[in-house]
């Protein structure tokens, strides 16, 4: 069974993202959502340390 968490997002953005789940065929925004970031720490996944999940981040532009 999952557990689930409330997000406040703007919206604008929910509405982008439901336009583009729409489009992609998703079944639901939060199934969209889930996905999108289930593939964004996908590539955080099999860091040694601290330092390489930052060098990871800085590298897809999420910190400087």
């Amino acid at each position: 069974m999952f557990s689930t968490k409330s997000v406040k997002l703007d919206k604008d953005l929910v509405a982008r993202v439901k336009r583009y789940s729409e489009i992609a065929g998703y079944s639901s925004v939060e199934e969209f959502i889930a996905h999108a970031l289930e593939k964004e720490l996908s590539k955080l996944d099999g860091a040694a340390s601290e330092e390489e999940i930052k060098k990871r981040l800085r590298g897809l532009g999420y910190i400087s």
